[in-house]
């Protein structure tokens, strides 16, 4: 019999979603991945999600669709252009375009959702509040509000069945920080994607936000980055 606790684990394809799923293995858990095509321009990354939930040996990996370009209002899911070659202290003055709306407290809703059918007390989620690019819903005392809401909403947990625990256990490192740790547990991250902008071909822009980050880390961190990119940094 398989007494092993079930843990829902939010898988975007990226450097931070990856390292959070082998954290979640480490940790003991059996792994549920949870993706979702949401109408972003970089789709490819869902691509990265499949083959790091197969090498990874889940449990079982579930992608959802939800258009979120009915919605728009993003660079991602919109007509607007996704910012190139901006300098960190850019990323930090305010909140870019390629913020899509409400997207992370969407995501947790489908997780907490699952993780109720699942009987499961945890999910995880790969945020980060030091080297990102300035979104609201990946701030610490975001996380710590929406584990109190999902405590209030579902059935298992007013019943008393279910105790739900976000796990951010990337939330304090920085980009480099979190590919070391990475390597150490076996994350091959030559499977995951970040480019927001990528080519047709599947090669990264080298120059959107999150390509900066990914290049910022792997410098920092001594480690070459494993990425295609169509303008070499």
């Amino acid at each position: 019999m398989n007494n092993k606790r079930k843990a829902v684990v939010l898988l975007s394809g990226g450097i931070d979603s990856a390292t959070t799923l082998y954290l979640a293995g480490k940790m003991g858990f059996d792994i549920y991945a949870l993706s979702f095509c949401y109408g972003q321009r970089h789709k490819i990354e869902l691509q990265a999600a499949g083959r790091i939930a197969s090498h990874c040996g889940v449990v079982q990996h579930i992608t959802l669709d939800i258009d979120l370009r009915l919605f728009g209002h993003s660079a991602l899911t919109d007509d607007i252009a996704v910012p190139k070659s901006r300098s960190i202290a850019d990323m930090d003055k305010d909140i870019p375009v390629t913020y899509v709306p409400a997207r992370n407290t969407i995501f947790l809703s489908l997780a907490l959702a699952w993780a109720e059918v699942l009987e499961s007390n945890d999910i995880f989620i790969g945020v980060n509040a030091l080297d990102y690019s300035g979104y609201p819903d990946c701030r610490p005392e975001y996380i710590a509000a929406y584990e109190r809401m999902a405590n209030l909403a579902t059935k298992a947990a007013v019943e008393g069945r279910q105790k739900i625990k976000i796990h951010t256990p990337l939330i304090d490192f920085t980009k480099a920080q979190i590919i070391s740790q990475g390597l150490k547990l076996g994350v091959d991250f030559r499977l995951t994607h970040s480019c927001y902008d990528p080519a047709q071909t599947g090669e990264a822009c080298g120059k959107c936000d999150s390509c900066l980050l990914r290049q910022k880390g792997f410098e920092e961190a001594g480690i070459p980055d494993p990425t295609v990119y169509k303008i070499q940094p």
